[in-house]
């Protein structure tokens, strides 16, 4: 200590004595300035920097979540907002509709064999492509609630697809079932996502495409839809052959039913006109019993012997042949007159 008070003392300057002035050197004016603007620049940096970090700007269909001390506030104003530079953190996410692929790549258009072979109802594969369309709708949870959502909603569309295309059988996937597909499986994950609350909302899932899964499978598959489209075919042509014959057959109906009404009615009125003559004949009869007999007789042997004469042989020996034609005649006249005096 006494030798530090010693050296302290050797140079100390004398008072009375003027201290020698030493020429100051150019080179030390020069960097001194140099430090001043090297510092000013790097503060107006500093002050820029700071300004900049305390505005931010949000654009349409964005919103944006500011953090302070940790505790995040969703900012869905547009337009300019100011924050607390190093104390707040901003982070921007976007609203607009966004969308990815389920069974194959955008970038190439080939095909995901992990995503896209399912297996159906009746134990096919089929390849089935899908796009998801989704939009952020809650930014704080979307960032917060967990660390990556849209795998999150990947994995659950795809657990949907499988369960439904499970369901539905080869030909339906194909061709007929895709709307209702598509309801099912959109229904299901909407369910889902409400069940996650990860700030993210379904837009829409549609089927790209859908077909077998190998090229012999593709070329029985159409193979078989020829065969339907032909059977379709088939039965079209059989039903406007039906549709031309029936009628046709329908008419033929109408006529013989139509016939045979009008045969009928000529079969009773001549079953009429036979009863009606058998009763005058019958009241003739009761009249005059033996004289209609014989009438009856004649008629009859006329009917069956039209070209024949009749010959009456008495037995006698004496005349042979009676004037039959000429008796038969006066005798049917008489009968005629008498049923005639009758009928008056």
């Amino acid at each position: 200590m006494s030798e530090m008070n010693q050296e302290f003392e050797n140079e100390s300057v004398n008072p009375s004595e003027e201290p020698s002035k030493v020429p100051e050197n150019p080179k030390n004016k020069t960097g001194k300035r140099v430090k001043y603007l090297v510092a000013g620049a790097l503060g107006l940096v500093i002050l820029s920097g700071l300004v900049k970090d305390s505005v931010y700007q949000i654009q349409e269909q964005e919103q944006a979540v500011l953090t302070t001390f940790g505790v995040p506030k969703a900012v869905p104003e547009t337009g300019l907002h100011f924050k607390l530079p190093l104390v707040q953190k901003i982070q921007k996410v976007n609203t607009t509709i966004q969308g990815f692929p389920i069974g194959y790549s955008v970038v190439n258009n080939e095909v995901v064999e992990s995503e896209s072979i399912m297996i159906t109802s009746d134990y096919n594969f089929i390849d089935v492509d899908f796009f998801v369309e989704y939009r952020i709708t809650e930014p704080v949870k979307y960032l917060y609630a967990s660390g990556e959502p849209e795998e999150i909603l990947n994995n659950i569309a795809q657990s949907c697809i499988r369960t439904v295309i499970a369901s539905y059988n080869v030909d339906e996937v194909l061709t007929t079932g895709k709307g209702e597909i598509q309801s099912k499986i959109k229904a299901m994950i909407l369910e889902q996502m409400e069940e996650q609350d990860i700030g993210i909302q379904l837009v829409n899932i549609t089927i790209q495409d859908s077909e077998p899964p190998t090229q012999e499978v593709m070329k029985a598959f159409k193979a078989v839809e020829t065969a339907k489209q032909g059977k379709e075919t088939a039965l079209n042509n059989a039903n406007k052959y039906r549709n031309e014959k029936l009628p046709e057959a329908q008419a033929q109906a109408d006529q013989i039913v139509q016939d045979a009404q009008a045969q009928k009615q000529v079969r009773i009125n001549e079953a009429e006109a036979e009863v009606a003559r058998f009763n005058a004949m019958y009241e003739e009869y009761v009249k005059n019993p033996q004289t209609t007999k014989i009438r009856m007789f004649y008629e009859t042997m006329e009917e069956v012997l039209p070209e024949m004469k009749i010959i009456i042989d008495n037995g006698d020996g004496v005349q042979k042949i009676l004037p039959v034609d000429s008796f038969a005649a006066e005798n049917t006249l008489d009968t005629d007159t008498q049923n005639t005096d009758t009928e008056k």
